[in-house]
């Protein structure tokens, strides 16, 4: 990987801003916080009233008012500040405290009382509308059922789900959620699999066809037999096979990824983190030289004094602090309700400021089941022979092009073939090779004869492997021993889909589109033309699309989408790795910056959307921020009493944290 690559696949981690992590309960449940802030608020208004509207009143019964609204108001935030000033750290808490025991030096106990009530009411508020965002997370988790009806024998029990094991087998009656991921034995049924991967339409399932195979081979199992914790069952009663314990199930994967999103910083919250951490001080030295005005001023040293802290409490970055991590979390939780899984701050404002989207080919722009579209018999030989040597050799592979050999193959011999092969050994990028009759086999790429000490085709095998590729299909040459037996057309489907997503992605922004493909460049193109692309790379060789992933950072941010299988390198070194089809996929799964759970290539254009949305709040969120303290400093030091630049230091907290909140009901344009 180069050196100059930025995005780190580890994914940073941090704790939560000291200032802002506002979980606090207490003997009032998880709403204490709240609960103390409008009893400070009572007490306040009380304590004010009975100041002004009886005046003859004993004074210290509205000064104890005060302290009771210092004491409510300030008992989470004192908390806050011991434990930041442990860790020898100046945090917003403490400049508002400092504030608040200024204000009560002065005389101003109402002032005092009204900034700490403010502050705790701001964090309260903050707290509850953060929380939406968090609870969109955790009602993922809530997906899964709690019990699990196992067959033990020919009777049925119900078992808490921890202790369904691998392999157990798991009945779910018609309409009831599916409580762990396996694959089905018996029964066929619709899926709704929208809590998992979005998807917004039933998928049909059917059970797999040799239960032995799928138990020894996961892997292979199809996605129509594939079924995951979380997802509803339609009208079937279905027995299914479970392949993963309960804590290692796609949904608890997703819960767990999105929710550790929730602590990984993003570009510009690093940013905000390093001007706090140079800005507080320079606050503290601010409010310390006003402190000694009245030297250069003609007026009182109480007035300097009060000055000050209406300036403390002016310049105190509240809403710079949680408005990047406000926005993060809804962009993060929104995702997730439509089945992508995006991790963390930096994958999500990456993909906003993408300028070219490489696309892998086969999977991703294509459906991935190729056809036989031509078969052609070298001299000499007949298709029966052709495919009587092929279709052996091919049943041993799983990549979908020898899969099509196989599957189109054998509906043509009539399923009369009895050669049996051996031995199968890939070789990366170019074919495969294997042992049929005592003979070597090799089934490859026309580029494979001719280089690692194989023979040369003959001119008139290369005469109709010319003819083919001029009609653009993805060839695969048969030879056993000395003897070249023909040539295999095959044409892999584009989806539906990848034109329409493709041309949401240009009309966004998306300046270049470039599919990367190991077939030759005119079977490339022909598919790229298909489906709208700008560009087609072909014959690339696995480690190639790496190079040509560096090519394209070197013009700016490249997003790589594949499967993320055979994709990891190249999604390693692209800005932002996307995975397709990540339900059930490991591999995809940890690879990819943002895994899309669903097959679905219009999830891209909605992930592309939302993080340009993101983008757009996030500054628009330091705008906000960053105006009102550059407002209110000036303000504060030109006689701007520390009442109303609390009311609009608060304020602004809030308003940050409810733009942010709009990201949650986020859709996609028309």
């Amino acid at each position: 990987m180069s050196a100059d690559h930025t995005h780190d696949h580890a994914h940073e981690k941090h704790d939560d801003h000291a200032g802002h992590n506002h979980a606090h309960g207490g003997i009032f449940g998880p709403n204490t916080e709240l609960i103390f802030a409008l009893g400070s608020g009572v007490a306040l208004i009380t304590g004010f009233a009975l100041q002004k509207l009886v005046p003859d009143m004993t004074s210290w019964i509205p000064l104890a008012l005060f302290l009771c609204a210092y004491g409510l108001g300030g008992f989470f935030t004192v908390g806050e500040a011991v434990e930041n000033l442990k860790k020898r750290r100046f945090e917003i808490d403490t400049l508002m405290l400092v504030a608040a025991a200024g204000a009560a030096a002065l005389g101003h106990w109402a002032e005092g009382a009204l900034l700490l009530f403010l502050f705790s009411l701001g964090h309260a508020l903050e707290h509850y509308a953060m929380g939406r965002a968090k609870r969109a997370i955790e009602a993922l988790a809530e997906l899964a059922p709690r019990t699990a009806r196992v067959r033990r024998g020919q009777d049925l029990i119900e078992i808490p789900v921890e202790q369904l094991a691998i392999g157990d087998l798991v009945v779910v009656r018609p309409n009831e959620r599916l409580p762990a991921d396996g694959f089905i034995i018996v029964g066929t049924t619709s899926i709704n699999q929208a809590p998992v991967t979005g998807e917004s339409m039933p998928v049909d399932k059917q059970p797999v066809a040799d239960p032995a195979e799928a138990r020894s081979r996961p892997a292979s199992v199809t996605s129509a037999s594939v079924v995951f914790a979380g997802t509803i069952n339609g009208s079937g009663a279905i027995e299914i096979e479970t392949t993963r314990k309960s804590s290692d199930t796609t949904l608890a994967k997703v819960v767990r990824m999105v929710s550790e999103a929730e602590t990984q910083k993003s570009p510009t919250q690093r940013f905000t983190d390093k001007f706090e951490r140079i800005f507080v001080p320079l606050v503290l030295a601010l409010t310390f030289v006003l402190l000694f005005a009245w030297v250069v001023v003609d007026e009182p040293f109480r007035d300097s004094f009060y000055r000050a802290m209406a300036v403390l409490v002016a310049a105190s970055p509240c809403a710079l602090a949680i408005a990047t991590p406000s926005a993060v979390l809804s962009g993060v939780a929104r995702a997730a309700r439509a089945g992508v899984l995006i991790k963390g701050g930096a994958p999500l404002e990456s993909l906003g400021a993408i300028d070219a989207i490489a696309f892998d080919k086969t999977g991703t722009l294509t459906e991935g089941r190729p056809r036989i579209t031509d078969i052609v018999p070298f001299e000499g030989v007949s298709e029966t022979e052709l495919l009587q040597v092929a279709v052996p050799v091919e049943r041993l592979s799983d990549h979908p092009l020898a899969e099509a050999i196989a599957r189109d193959g054998s509906a043509r011999l009539g399923d009369t073939s009895t050669h049996t092969a051996s031995g199968l050994q890939s070789l990366t990028g170019k074919g495969v090779t294997a042992e049929l009759d005592g003979q070597t086999v090799y089934i490859g790429k026309p580029e494979m004869f001719g280089a690692d000490g194989l023979a040369l085709l003959a001119a008139s095998a290369l005469q109709a492997i010319e003819r083919l590729r001029e009609q653009g299909r993805t060839l695969m040459v048969v030879r056993q021993g000395d003897r070249d037996l023909g040539v295999f057309g095959l044409l892999d489907t584009p989806r539906p889909i990848a034109r329409e997503a493709l041309d949401k992605l240009r009309a966004m922004g998306v300046k270049r589109m470039i599919m990367l493909s190991g077939d030759h460049q005119k079977s490339a193109e022909a598919i790229a033309a298909q489906v709208g692309m700008t560009e087609a790379w072909g014959d690339l060789m696995p480690d190639h699309k790496v190079e040509a992933i560096k090519r394209l950072r070197a013009d700016g941010n490249v997003a790589m989408v594949g499967d993320g299988v055979n994709d990891a390198p190249a999604m390693a070194t692209a800005t932002v790795g996307v995975a397709m089809g990540a339900a059930g996929s490991d591999v995809a799964l940890e690879t990819a910056d943002v895994a899309l759970m669903a097959d679905d290539l219009s999830k891209l254009p909605f992930t592309v959307g939302l993080s340009r949305t993101t983008r757009n709040i996030i500054r628009q969120n330091l705008v906000v921020s960053l105006g009102v303290v550059a407002f209110l400093v000036p303000a504060t030091i030109l006689g701007l009493g520390i009442g109303p630049a609390i009311m609009l230091h608060e304020g602004s907290t809030l308003l940050v944290v409810f733009n942010a909140l709009r990201l949650l009901g986020y859709r996609e344009r028309p």
